[in-house]
């Protein structure tokens, strides 16, 4: 028995040391590919990649943030990956006018991490920076800015400057929080119904108040318009009178009796029957 089983151990010898060199191979090749699937990062459209190395200092904020394509990395590395388009944040806030009245305001922001500083946003501020940094940020500029203006102000004549304020004090805030504020809009301010009702029902009067000005400034000007024609018409009759003369006139009868003696009508011309000496012209066929 201890004779077949040294004989069977010399014949599967090789064959053993062949199979186990064929599994290492096939081991060593998975172990590789795995390791290469880990180190490969594709960075796609409008991101980038922040490098944390935790044997090499932790997150890389010296050397730009990987760029669009595919990395190879260290496997023990990771990468962060931000988007670094423009964004749009949409907030609802409830602020206090100047006369503590509460009045909602419905606000768009624009904005986008700085791309050469994405290193800093992920070390200082972290991914929730949206949450941690730009809302705050935003809603303590609306608070500030809308505190001093009227909710008259507010819902009509200063919407816009209220808009650039918001968007110069949010971006005073961020200066040193690596986002880049690129806009602020204004989209809807809701006021209380009775304060809303009573500003429309204003400026529904300034208006027609407005339109009658524009009108009695319209009739003022129609009025000016008349008289200096009238002035005018005056002008030019006196100048005509004053023109006009006994021989102009028998001049101009002269001229007016020889167009008609030229007529083919039949006629008959007296030569000096009339009061001041002019033809008188009869036509028989009348």
């Amino acid at each position: 028995m201890n004779e077949f089983n040294k004989r069977f151990t010399e014949v599967d010898f090789p064959s053993r040391k062949k199979f186990l060199g064929t599994g290492g191979l096939i081991f060593l090749a998975i172990a590789l590919f795995i390791l290469v699937l880990t180190s490969i990062v594709n960075i796609g459209p409008g991101e980038a990649g922040v490098i944390f190395r935790p044997f090499g200092g932790g997150v890389d904020t010296i050397r730009p943030p990987l760029s669009e394509g595919v990395h190879i990395i260290a496997p023990w590395n990771r990468v962060y990956v931000y988007n670094i388009r423009q964004q749009e944040l949409k907030e609802t806030m409830k602020v206090l006018s100047q006369d503590g009245l509460d009045i909602t305001l419905d606000a768009s922001i624009w904005f986008q991490p700085k791309v050469s500083e994405l290193g800093k946003l992920h070390k200082y501020r972290g991914r929730n920076y949206i949450e941690d940094v730009l809302k705050p940020a935003v809603r303590s500029a609306t608070r500030a800015v809308v505190g001093r203006y009227t909710p008259e102000q507010i819902y009509s004549s200063k919407r816009e400057a209220i808009q650039q304020e918001i968007f110069d004090e949010t971006r005073q805030i961020l200066r040193n929080q690596f986002v880049q504020l690129n806009k602020v809009l204004v989209r809807d301010v809701t006021l209380p119904p009775t304060i809303k009702n009573a500003i429309e029902r204003k400026l529904k009067q300034q208006q027609e108040a407005l339109e009658y000005e524009f009108r009695l400034q319209k009739e003022k000007k129609e009025a000016e318009r008349k008289r200096i024609e009238a002035e005018g018409i005056r002008d030019f009759q006196h100048i005509v009178t004053e023109g006009i003369s006994d021989k102009l006139l028998r001049w101009k009868g002269i001229e007016a009796t020889l167009k008609l003696a030229e007529s083919n009508n039949s006629k008959v011309i007296v030569i000096g029957s009339g009061k001041d000496g002019l033809p008188i012209i009869l036509n028989p066929e009348k």
